[in-house]
């Protein structure tokens, strides 16, 4: 793997938390009390990711990308039924940055990014109620299918 590849890919992953973070911010805002528990722990877990990410990209010698100061939503958010639809196209968007650099790297740093994905992944389900076949890879994921 090429360590440019790797920081690029590790740069998108910072992008997207920085974007989760927040996405998650509107969500708390909006999201009924029976899942601001939920909500408050995905923040709390895209945050740690994000300062790991951090951290990572320096250790590689690049400048971790910046936060933006706010974010275009991808459709409106008055109410807790539409946070609950964003909070699930936040964690699918993550999914797929990190298949991205589950790809674009190796060893400890890999399964680190395949652990991420996968927790992106099982929150998605749980704000959807339902999964899709590739978590983390859009071009094959179709339509999400009820849990059972």
């Amino acid at each position: 793997m090429s360590e440019k590849r790797e920081l690029e890919a590790l740069q998108e992953a910072l992008a997207a938390e920085h974007a989760a973070v927040y996405g998650y911010g509107v969500v708390g805002g909006r999201i009924g009390a029976a899942r601001r528990t939920e909500a408050v722990a995905a923040y709390d877990s895209h945050r740690a990711r994000r300062d790991s990410l951090a951290r990572a990209i320096g250790d590689l010698g690049g400048t971790p990308v910046a936060a933006s100061a706010a974010y275009a939503l991808p459709f409106p958010v008055p109410d807790a039924a539409a946070a609950v639809r964003f909070a699930a196209l936040l964690e699918d968007r993550v999914a797929g940055v990190y298949a991205d650099v589950v790809r674009a790297t190796e060893g400890e740093r890999r399964g680190t990014a395949a652990e991420a994905l996968r927790e992106a992944a099982v929150r998605a389900v749980r704000w959807r109620g339902g999964s899709v076949a590739f978590p983390g890879l859009a071009e094959r994921a179709g339509k999400a299918s009820p849990t059972a």
